[in-house]
């Protein structure tokens, strides 16, 4: 008897194919003496739409909401309907005796596997393969020590659980939203709650009122400090204060009141889970989390070069120390060589703050893996991406930075100085960054920007020092900073919104359905996302509600929760979120009117971004009428829908296209006899003449006969 494999991507069932020997090549899967290996293309099973439920629901109307079915149905999806006929076909051959699932090693990856199954009717035995890196040595060892397939009963249901009840809320509040307020209003379990805290962030920058004020500096000959008040604060608010405090310290002797020393170590940071590498990928490079997820997806699946990506854990397991080593030697290359060659000649010092069986959940942290890397064959991005986890896992193994904190206060008369020096002893795990100290955290204010590494002379208190001249600085207080993407991840991960796997692509619908917008590298809600976390449930805004459902998920995981409730809870709270819809007095306003209108219905088109630029489309429910919002209408009309078509310029020439059904029309067969130039200039020139109904095929030629052709 043979044994079927799911993997989750063609490539990755192309590499256990064959480090596992099925060299057979089949167009759904790939064969040997011994396992049959085929794939899932991400998800071929989903849950059932509510029209599959009762046709009914094909309409949206408020009156049906809430839809909550007794019992979940799964459909097959039409888009890989192929490859799911094609993994049916060989779970029901006769020579098939036992499947392995190695989809990813986590909730959704268990998911996946567990609907096909369940679909297909699956009822043989099965087990897990559970990896943490795509080398050829981790796919053999894993396949020598498969594990019980029913190990993993409680990570499929809480992957259950969570599929249903974004199921139920999501999909209620969005009909709810859409149909009351007449537009595309899309809300979720995380997604509002993300938005909810983007929104009090604006509110806090808004309501901030900026105040000028000025902080004097006294020049004391060997260093400088800055006058600070008896509770600590620099500013002064007053101009005639300031110069209060200039006239009666300018050239006055101070006494040294106080010599503060104290020897600070400064321990490695952790290793990386996904969200901190989304953050430090977003603060240093500018990456989107979506951006460092896919690139990390790469430098797993690819490249091997890197653990698996998806983890929530900081930390290693015991298992791990003897390939410690090993692991090191692999990234002991290029600029790395100097860094990692002195640890492989003596004993790691491997301590709990690297190895602890205990704060790690279903994967370890990210590290390189054993294969050797060919740094010329990764990409700008790659490069980067690698470079951030090479160098923290290397700082694992490097001692704590150890360095003096020195803290002056200097007495003139009444008024107190301040200033803060260091002195570094030893860089420790700093000269793996090249001894840098520029910690860097989006969520600093100014004065705690002053990293205070400035080197002080050696002073002794009671020391008699002179005041030799002041310097004002002027300054204004600053509101809050809008969230960068790395400080909203951060966000997510304390309120527990969302998983490292998922909160990248929360952010990234919250972009595509306009209702936040990337500014730089800061996150601005638009228009619509202002007045959408108005409309929502108070209870469905803020981050605790749905932290209490994130954590049961979690305790279903470890068997110390239990779906029903779960699920009960999450239905009574669909009910209360539509109802609370319904009974909204609230209005809705499109933020993105254009003054161009339908040519069909005559009404006012939506301006809305797309991948491919900005777009018109027309708001009312029956009509679809979209087109390019920089592009002209022609005169002719499709075929099929009979709507206005767009002029459009390809490699062949002038064509025009229907955006909604996609038919093209080349406009004249002797196209190719003008030049680019003049094709620009003639779609101009038919812009202008398009009340008259001048055919642009007429105006070609009459160009061309201009140019004797």
């Amino acid at each position: 008897m043979k044994t079927l494999v799911l993997a989750e991507k063609p490539s990755v069932a192309r590499e256990i194919a064959r480090v596992m020997g099925a060299r057979d090549k089949h167009k759904s899967y790939l064969e040997g003496p011994k396992y049959i290996v085929t794939w899932a293309l991400g998800h071929l099973v989903g849950l059932a739409e509510p029209e599959d439920y009762d046709k009914k629901y094909a309409t949206w109307n408020l009156e049906d909401l809430p839809i909550l079915p007794e019992r979940a149905k799964l459909k097959v999806l039409r888009e890989t309907n192929h490859q799911y006929k094609a993994v049916q076909q060989l779970m029901k051959r006769q020579d098939v005796g036992e499947l392995v699932i190695a989809t990813d090693a986590a909730r959704e990856g268990e998911l996946l596997a567990r609907w096909i199954m369940q679909m297909a009717q699956w009822k043989k035995p099965f087990k897990r393969l559970w990896i943490s890196s795509q080398t050829d040595k981790a796919i053999k060892e894993g396949f020598a020590s498969l594990k019980p397939g029913s190990q993993f009963d409680r990570l499929y249901e809480s992957a259950r659980c969570r599929a249903e009840a974004d199921w139920m809320i999501g999909l209620n509040v969005t009909r709810a939203l859409t149909v009351r307020f007449n537009a595309q209003l899309s809300a979720g379990r995380v997604q509002t709650p993300t938005l909810g805290m983007i929104m009090d962030r604006e509110n806090e920058i808004n309501g901030f009122r900026s105040q000028e004020y000025e902080t004097l500096t006294a020049d004391f000959g060997g260093f400088q400090a800055v006058w600070r008040a008896s509770g600590g604060d620099s500013r002064i608010f007053d101009a005639q204060d300031t110069q209060a405090l200039k006239k009666r310290v300018d050239g006055r002797k101070g006494t040294i009141a106080q010599v503060k020393k104290s020897e600070k170590i400064e321990p490695h940071p952790l290793a990386y889970d996904l969200t901190e590498l989304q953050r430090d990928a977003n603060r240093k490079y500018g990456f989107s989390a979506k951006q460092t997820s896919n690139v990390l997806q790469r430098l797993y699946e690819q490249h091997k070069l890197v653990t698996y990506p998806r983890t929530d854990s900081r930390y290693l397991t015991s298992d791990m120390t003897g390939t410690l080593k090993e692991r090191l030697d692999s990234v002991a290359v290029g600029p790395y060589a100097s860094l990692a060659r002195p640890l492989l000649r003596k004993n790691l010092n491997i301590t709990k703050r690297i190895v602890d069986d205990s704060k790690v959940t279903d994967h370890h942290a990210i590290i390189p893996t054993e294969q050797t890397v060919l740094l010329n064959q990764l990409n700008p991005e790659e490069r980067k991406l690698y470079d951030l986890i090479v160098r923290r896992f290397i700082s694992l193994f490097y001692p704590a930075a150890r360095y003096d904190s020195v803290a002056i206060t200097v007495q003139v008369g009444e008024d107190s100085f301040h200033v803060k020096g260091t002195t570094v002893k030893d860089s420790g795990w700093r000269e793996v960054y090249g001894g840098d100290y520029s910690d860097e955290d989006d969520e600093r204010t100014d004065e705690q920007a002053d990293n205070g590494r400035t080197l002080l002379p050696d002073v002794q208190q009671g020391q008699s020092v002179t005041v030799q001249r002041c310097h004002i600085k002027s300054g204004r207080t600053m509101p809050p900073k809008r969230y960068t993407e790395a400080a909203l991840l951060a966000q997510m991960e304390k309120h527990g919104l969302g998983t490292p796997a998922t909160r990248a692509d929360i952010i990234e619908k919250l972009v595509s359905s306009d209702t936040i917008d990337r500014q730089g590298n800061s996150m601005h809600p638009t228009g619509k996302g202002k007045q959408l976390i108005e409309l929502a449930a108070p209870q469905l805004r803020t981050p605790e509600l749905t932290a209490r459902w994130e954590a049961e998920l979690e305790r279903i995981a470890r068997g110390q929760g239990k779906p029903g409730p779960f699920l009960e809870g999450i239905r009574s709270m669909a009910k209360e979120l539509v109802s609370t819809v319904k009974g909204s007095k609230a209005e809705y306003k499109p933020h993105n009117v254009s003054n161009s209108h339908c040519p069909d219905c005559n009404a006012r088109l939506l301006e809305k971004k797309g991948k491919r630029g900005k777009f018109l489309v027309c708001p009312t429910e029956d009509c679809g009428y979209r087109r390019s919002a920089d592009k002209r209408l022609s005169n002719r009309r499709c075929p099929q829908c009979h709507k206005k078509m767009e002029m459009k310029e390809g490699k062949a020439g002038l064509y025009v296209q229907c955006l909604p059904c996609g038919i093209t029309e080349a406009l004249d067969k002797d196209k190719q006899h003008v030049n680019k130039r003049e094709q620009q200039k003639l779609v101009k020139q038919y812009a202008k003449q398009e009340s008259i109904g001048s055919n642009l095929g007429d105006l070609l030629k009459a160009a061309m006969e201009k140019k004797g052709d």
